[in-house]
């Protein structure tokens, strides 16, 4: 740094004072500040040798020449490299100031500044990161090896011990503990510089030394540190090294166990020689462990659950603490690890420097995970932490970016909570009364803008927050008045109709309030609540029988009946239209039959005498097959290929014309014909239930397979002999997309299910176990998740025309890509969406907020966590027929309970909408609820006017 600056400044002197005239003056200042920049960059930043040798300034001094001699070339292209490296500076610059949490971003800046030389800002962009995020054992050591090498003085040593120990902070890094004690031999002649190093390489041991991997070294160089050490009262320390690691299981400790024989002069004590191989006897038991970490590939994590549930049964604190650090090094954006971790400090070790290290490292490494904030905070309380340093923790919490929006509301809870547990109730007011109270209000405002604002839904929907507020003021304030306001906000929120939200009322009224306010409760709940009225009409009753008078009896009476009458009468309305509906649909259905009745009619008549007039309806199904599909859903085959079984049939019909030159062919609809005559005369399979376990079934084939049993024949008899391939096809002869692969032993059936998904023509083969579901009715295979899913990505609004290659280009410029799914339709058409998985939730939640809102091929997509809508499962007809029971909305069942495959005919203005359905992230969002007012308030109609709306043209 000095020699950088010593060369900057003699080189300013050789420039005259007065600004250059000439071009040469211009070309030898440019040339200047070239030779400069490069010294610079040589002299301060190397990060391979601390000095420069002969040679290397020779080259320097040939590079400078070289520069001087054609400076024109190599200056703009410096200039040029040096404006493209400046502009990218600040937009990454201005990318921090907007998202300060972006990782990527962190790094490349770094980058750049220390490729262009820029000390103090290298510096203090190092500084925010480590700040912010715990930097790698990479990023560590580059950084320590550039402070290294400027350091000069004192000063500056001391400010690489303060990096070293905040870099040992960070992860269990042995490579940084032992540059660590060798950086600290070289200060040995400083005051205190021998204590340093034995305290150093103290502290490596304790924190690495069981390590049995990479633990050695950290031994080793202790050993020759003291080895060098020219005194006899240091062979001890050499003997109790020897001794101590000699006790403990680590790779290689055979060598070491000879060295000592061979450094020893005196024999080995038979203590050590116990201990010795009872570390043996101990390395065996980890050595299964250790293998399979050396097998697998990184991140290993299911390796490291195996090690660390076998640490936990052995009990030992230091070894259970050590494979927990070397598990986060490698799956630190794991946040059920740390969890484990934390939950295991929290209750065993209960160290409270320890225990608040790992959870301030937990949430530096998984910000967006709230339940590690929680846990924080609870921490903190519980070993006594200053107030005003939990404050702080929570305002960063808040600031970490969440992923949903419930998890703001957890996080205000858990505060709340602590805030809470500091009140003395005993006093009317206090300090921290105040606190709660101001903090309760400044949360309902923070979600009710932050939070709707940002996730466009609300994050307490029931209102939990001002729920509890409430009770404290209730049962530990004694203000009645304030929790009654609250209730009355809860209550215009939304949650009048909801019977359970007056129950709670009530409840609090009863324990804290008086007899009035709680007849007043349930009497707004008789006339508010619409989803169990029948409950609170009921509760009502029976406070009244119990406690009130006669004349309050008769009203409870009174108002519980029209209630229920009222609700009674838009019950029977409500299945007086899905009756109405019902009846349409079936008159539609027999339409629908007896226009098709006609047309086999009419094409029967059409057909010459000596055609097969047989009945399409009196064919028998193949074996697995479905109800015949509607014609409107059938597909139309075209130039269909026959079968390689129906070749006799084949023969048959095509007579002498293999032996023709000349092939006259059929026209299309004959060819049609004659293929669904041949499918339709293939001997049919019955069910064999006993054969479920040598079979799989295939599915999502594409429909266009010319062929199917030839093609897929070579693919399952890669998991064995192959006893049979039913594909299955339609009464018209078309392929359906599935099958039936059947095999001669069990195991090769298991083992064909590990095809599931294998790309076959462009599309996914579903491979799944055989199971006749009329046994199993419940038996289902979910393809894909349908839970949230904080890794992966939902997009929508892609256009038609983009790829998968080039979707792959945009995504993976976020984090790595683990899989991505373009969704099509069962012909294989684009719908606009696509699935795209990254390696951990940190990359997604980045490429969420860089990608939504892009524009790709001039449509805007929408970027979204993957979180399908949960799929509704149809009740049963006779709960959904019973009498008094709640009828469902016929927009969702249909007429016999099943999922609906026609238009609704009603129209929208008479629609009732089914409830308030939850808002899928994923999908378009629901259209606004219709106020049931608005629905009541509708002229009433009979069949016959309805009738007459529909014929209307």
């Amino acid at each position: 740094m000095a020699t950088a600056a010593a060369a900057s400044a003699s080189e300013s002197e050789a420039e005259p004072k007065a600004g250059p005239k000439t071009e040469e003056e211009v070309d030898e200042v440019k040339t200047a500040r070239t030779r400069r920049k490069m010294l610079t960059l040589e002299l301060g930043w190397d990060q391979q040798e601390e000095g420069v040798s002969e040679s290397d300034g020779d080259e320097e001094y040939a590079i400078a020449s070289s520069a001087e001699n054609s400076p024109g070339e190599y200056e703009w292209e410096y200039d040029e490299e040096e404006e493209k490296n400046q502009l990218e500076i600040e937009r990454l610059e201005e990318q921090l100031s907007i998202n300060v949490y972006d990782y990527n971003c962190h790094v490349d800046l770094i980058k750049l500044l220390r490729l262009e030389g820029e000390l103090t800002k290298v510096r203090t962009a190092r500084q925010k990161m480590s700040e912010i995020f715990p930097l790698t054992e990479e990023l560590w050591l580059e950084w320590l090896h550039d402070e290294i090498s400027m350091a000069l003085d004192g000063l500056d040593r001391e400010h690489v011990y303060e990096l070293f120990e905040r870099a040992v902070k960070d992860y269990i890094c042995p490579n940084i503990w032992l540059e660590y004690g060798q950086y600290s031999v070289g200060g040995i002649g400083q005051k205190g510089g021998l204590e340093k190093v034995r305290s150093v390489f103290e502290r490596a041991l304790s924190s690495v030394g069981l390590h049995m991997t990479k633990g050695l070294a950290i031994w080793e160089a202790y050993r020759e540190f003291e080895s060098a050490i020219v005194e006899a009262a240091r062979l001890e320390k050499v003997h109790s090294l020897f001794r101590r690691q000699l006790a403990i299981p680590l790779y290689d400790m055979e060598a070491t166990f000879a060295e000592y024989e061979e450094w020893s002069e005196h024999p080995i004590p038979e203590l050590v020689i116990q201990n010795y191989n009872k570390a043996l006897q101990q390395l065996e038991k980890y050595k299964p462990y250790e293998e399979a970490l050396l097998e697998a590939e990184a991140p290993r994590l299911a390796e490291y659950q195996a090690y660390i549930d076998f640490e936990m049964k052995l009990g030992d604190p230091a070894r259970i603490q050590l494979i927990f650090e070397r598990a986060l090094v490698e799956n630190c954006l794991v946040p059920d690890l740390w969890i484990r971790y934390s939950q295991y400090l929290d209750r065993q070790l209960r160290v409270k420097d320890l225990v608040l290290s790992v959870h301030s490292r937990a949430v530096r490494n998984c910000p967006w995970t709230v339940a590690l904030w929680s846990r924080y905070l609870f921490a903190m309380e519980r070993h006594g932490v200053d107030h005003q340093e939990i404050s702080v923790t929570f305002e960063k919490a808040l600031s970490a970016g969440f992923i949903q929006a419930a998890d703001y509301v957890e996080i205000w809870q858990a505060y709340l909570d602590y805030l809470r547990r500091r009140v003395d109730f005993r006093q009317d007011s206090s300090k921290e009364l105040e606190e709660l109270r101001s903090t309760f209000a400044r949360a309902l405002e923070y979600l009710q803008q932050e939070v709707e604002e940002r996730f466009n839904e609300n994050g307490d929907p029931s209102c939990m927050i001002m729920q509890n507020w409430a009770r404290i003021e209730a049962r530990l304030c004694n203000n009645m008045q304030k929790a009654r306001e609250l209730w009355d906000s809860i209550m215009t929120k939304g949650n009048a109709k909801y019977a359970n939200m007056w129950l709670e009322y009530y409840n609090l009224e009863r324990a804290h309030g008086d007899t009035q306010h709680c007849r007043k409760a349930l009497h707004r709940a008789v006339q508010c609540t619409s989803d169990y009225p029948e409950h609170v009409c009921e509760v009502l009753l029976t406070m009244e029988r119990t406690e009130g008078t006669l004349e309050d009896w008769d009203m409870a009476i009174q108002k519980t009946e029209t209630r229920l009458a009222r609700v009674n009468e838009q019950r029977m309305k409500a299945a007086e239209k899905e009756a109405a509906l019902a009846q349409q649909e079936e008159e539609k259905t027999e339409q629908r039959k007896r226009v098709r009745a006609e047309k086999r009619a009419l094409k029967k008549k059409k057909k010459a005498p000596g055609t097969d007039k047989r009945k399409a309806d009196e064919d028998e199904k193949e074996w697995g097959d479905e109800e015949e599909e509607q014609p409107s859903k059938r597909r139309r085959m075209e130039n269909s290929v026959p079968l390689a079984g129906a070749a006799p049939a084949m023969e048959e019909e095509a007579g002498l014309t293999r032996k023709c030159a000349a092939v006259d062919v059929a026209p299309p609809s004959k060819q049609k014909e004659k293929a669904a005559s041949l499918k339709r005369d293939m001997p049919k399979v019955a069910h064999d239930s006993s054969k479920d376990s040598i079979t799989v079934f295939v599915s999502n084939l594409p429909y266009s397979m010319g062929e199917p049993e030839a093609k897929l024949r070579p693919v399952f008899e890669a998991c064995g002999e192959v006893v049979e391939i039913r594909p299955i096809f339609s009464n018209r002869g078309d392929f359906r997309g599935y099958c039936y692969v059947q095999f001669k032993e069990e195991k090769s059936a298991l083992q064909a299910l590990e095809l599931d998904r294998k790309n076959v023509e462009g599309r996914p083969m579903f491979v799944s176990p055989c199971v006749d579901k009329s046994k199993n009715p419940d038996f289902k295979v979910f393809r894909y998740s349908t839970a949230l899913e904080r890794h992966k990505l939902f997009i929508s609004g892609l256009p038609f025309s983009c790829t998968e290659e080039e979707l792959q280009d945009i995504c993976k410029a976020h984090g790595t890509v683990k899989d991505l799914r373009l969704v099509t339709t069962r012909a294989g058409k684009p719908k606009g969406l696509a699935y795209v998985e990254y390696e951990n939730e940190s990359q997604a939640s980045q490429a969420v907020m860089k990608m939504d809102g892009m524009t790709i091929k001039e449509n805007v997509i929408k970027v979204a966590i993957s979180n399908p809508p949960q799929r509704k499962v149809p009740e049963k007809s006779e709960a959904r027929k019973a009498p008094g029971g709640p009828m469902m909305p016929r927009q969702i069942y249909g007429a016999r309970g099943k999922g609906r495959t026609q238009l609704s005919l009603l129209p929208r203005a008479l629609q009732r909408p089914s409830g308030a359905a939850p808002q899928a992230e994923n999908g378009p969002a629901p259209r606004p609820e219709v106020a049931t007012s608005a629905a009541t308030e509708a002229p009433k109609m009979s069949n016959a006017d309805f009738a007459k709306l529909l014929l209307r043209k």
